[in-house]
C-alpha cells in the first residue's frame, strides 16, 4: 500500500481538533466547487449560443459552399453537375446568382442583397420554411420574396399589385453617364412572401428566381454566383471536400457553414475563450483557499509529522502526504462541482428555468469536451497548488 496515499486521505476525510480549520477546509472546498460549476455552466451557455446562432444559419447557408477563386462568378456546364451529383455523400445541389442591388417602393430606396435562386433551392436550405406571409416565388417570374425588415422599411406588403417593386442593379463598365438606363439593370417585381429569421437577415435579403437575377446581373446562361450543397445526414464533410477538389482540380473555394459565418463565430470563440480565462482565474483564486487549508493542517499536524520523521519517514514522503491530500481535495471538489452544473444545465435544458424572452429559453448545450476541460482545468490547477502547499514542508519545520 502506499503510505502517503493512505495517510493523505485519512488526513482529508478526518476532522481536526481545530474548528477553525475544519471550517476553513469546507470554504476551500466550496470555493473550488462553486467556481467548478460556475465554469461548466458558461461553457454550456456559450455552446448553446453557438449552436442558437448556427441554427438561423441553417435557414439560409448551405453544408457546403462553392465560391469562385477569383472574381464574382463561376463558369459550371452541365457535366459538372453530373461530376458533383456522382460524389458520394452529396444529397442535392443549387445554384445561385448573389448581387447588391437599390430597391424601390414609390419613393423609397433601399440597399439590399438579390439571390436568385433555382427551383432545386429549397432542397438545400429551409427558408421556405420560415415564410411567415405570402408564398415562394415562382420560376421564370418576376416575383420576389422579402425580409420583414426589408418590408417595414420600404412599407410594402405582400401582393401589392398596385404598388408594385423596381429593382436596380448598376451595369458594368465604362463611358459617360446619359441616363438611368445606361447606369443600371431594372425589373419590376411583385412580392409575394415575407420571412422572417432575424433582424440582420430581414433587413439584408430578397430572394427571386435565377432567371431575373441573371438578367439584372447580365450573366452567362452558364455563369454564377455559387453552388450549394446539402450533405447527407451520414456524410463525411472532410471526405466529400476531399473529393470536390478532386473531381474539380481546386476550382473552387469549398466553405462549410461556419466558414460562412466566420466573424460571428470568431466573436462567439473569442468571447468563450476570454470567459474561460476569466472564470480560471476564480479557480485560481479558489485554491488560494485550498493552499491556505493544507498550510494550516500542517502546522496543526507537526506532532504527528515529527513522529512520523521520528520512525523513519523521510521530509519527502511527508511533502507527498499533503501534496496527495491538496490534490483530492481539488479533484473531488471539481468533480462535485462539474456534476453540480451538470444537473443544472440539464434542469434548463428539461424546465427551461432562465427566459431570454417570454417563449425564447436561455440556450445552452451539454458537450462533453466541456466537462474535459474544466476536469483538466481543476486537476492541474490542483496539482499546482498543492506543489506549492507542500512545498512549505522542511527538515526544520517538522522538528520544531
Amino acid at each position: 500500500m502506499n503510505i502517503s496515499l493512505y495517510i493523505a486521505k485519512r488526513y482529508l476525510f478526518s476532522k481536526s481538533s481545530n474548528n477553525a480549520i475544519n471550517i476553513m477546509t469546507a470554504i476551500a472546498s466550496g470555493g473550488v466547487v462553486i467556481a467548478a460549476a460556475a465554469l461548466f455552466i458558461v461553457l454550456s451557455v456559450f455552446a448553446g449560443l453557438k449552436d442558437f446562432s448556427l441554427q438561423f444559419s441553417t435557414y439560409v447557408d448551405p453544408d457546403l459552399k462553392l465560391l469562385p477563386t477569383e472574381g464574382k462568378s463561376l463558369l459550371w456546364a452541365e457535366r459538372d453537375s453530373s461530376d458533383l451529383i456522382k460524389i458520394q455523400g452529396i444529397e442535392g445541389f443549387s445554384k445561385n446568382i448573389e448581387e447588391r442591388i437599390v430597391l424601390k417602393s414609390e419613393n423609397k430606396n433601399l440597399l439590399a442583397t438579390l439571390k436568385g435562386v433555382d427551383v432545386n433551392f429549397r432542397n438545400v436550405v429551409t427558408i421556405d420554411s420560415m415564410l411567415a406571409n405570402g408564398k415562394w416565388v415562382e420560376p421564370k417570374s418576376n416575383e420576389v420574396v422579402s425580409g420583414w425588415g426589408i418590408s417595414n422599411s420600404l412599407s410594402f406588403g405582400v401582393f401589392d399589385f398596385m404598388s408594385p417593386l423596381t429593382l436596380y442593379v448598376p451595369k458594368p463598365g465604362k463611358g459617360q453617364i446619359t441616363s438611368m438606363r445606361s447606369v443600371y439593370s431594372s425589373a419590376i417585381v411583385t412580392n409575394v412572401g415575407l420571412f422572417d429569421i432575424n433582424e440582420e437577415l430581414n433587413n439584408e435579403y430578397i430572394y427571386s428566381d435565377i432567371d431575373l437575377a441573371r438578367q439584372l446581373v447580365n450573366y452567362k446562361p452558364n455563369e454564377y454566383s455559387a453552388v450549394e450543397i446539402k450533405l447527407k445526414p451520414t456524410a463525411d464533410e472532410a471526405k466529400v471536400r476531399e473529393a470536390i477538389n478532386e473531381a474539380f482540380n481546386g476550382r473552387f473555394i469549398i466553405k462549410n457553414r461556419e466558414q460562412l459565418n466566420d466573424a460571428l463565430f470568431k466573436m462567439l470563440n473569442t468571447e468563450n475563450l476570454a470567459i474561460y480565462l476569466i472564470f480560471t482565474l476564480v479557480i485560481i483564486i479558489a485554491l488560494f483557499n485550498v493552499i491556505g487549508a493544507i498550510i494550516m493542517m500542517i502546522l496543526d499536524r507537526k506532532q504527528s509529522l515529527n513522529t512520523l520523521f521520528n520512525l523513519g519517514a523521510e521530509t519527502k514522503t511527508i511533502k507527498s502526504i499533503f501534496f496527495l491530500q491538496g490534490s483530492l481535495m481539488t479533484i473531488i471538489s471539481g468533480v462535485i462541482g462539474v456534476l453540480l452544473g451538470l444537473v443544472i444545465v440539464a434542469l434548463q435544458l428539461k424546465f427551461e428555468l432562465v427566459m431570454l424572452t417570454p417563449t425564447l429559453p436561455y440556450p445552452v448545450e451539454i458537450e462533453y469536451v466541456n466537462l474535459v476541460i474544466v476536469l483538466l482545468t481543476i486537476l492541474f490547477l490542483g496539482i499546482v497548488a498543492s506543489r506549492i502547499a507542500s512545498g512549505r514542508i522542511n527538515k526544520k519545520l517538522i522538528k520544531t
